[in-house]
């Protein structure tokens, strides 16, 4: 019995971890902007070698995501839950969930 709670509290845990909580993008993209991820990640999240790398449109994992937005290890400055409250930091991440892909390149007469 006791394994049995072990292991379900272990996938529970696991879970937890890689389900990323409800938040609403469109708050998420006026939070973007407003908390200066745009200075470094671009507008639509598209990243730039030299100021911060490609957010979206498929992010990472959101126990990641928060993870390194809380403790990062590069140059970005840490934002604590004071300075970028959970809730806001999930819309944020719904918003970069809510990227549309690029077009294939093939799809691209420039590219042709």
């Amino acid at each position: 019995m006791l394994l049995k709670t072990a292991i379900a509290f272990g996938v529970a845990a696991v879970l937890a971890q890689t389900v990323a909580p409800a938040g609403d993008a469109k708050n998420g993209k006026k939070l973007f902007a407003a908390d200066g991820c745009y200075q470094c990640h671009g507008y639509e999240a598209q990243g730039a070698a030299p100021t911060g790398p490609r957010l979206g449109p498929k992010p990472v994992a959101y126990a990641q995501f928060q993870k390194y937005v809380r403790q990062p290890t590069g140059q970005m400055p840490p934002y604590t839950v004071r300075s970028i409250p959970d809730k806001d930091l999930a819309d944020i991440y719904a918003f970069l969930q809510s990227l549309p892909a690029p077009p294939a390149a093939e799809s691209i007469p420039a590219l042709k």
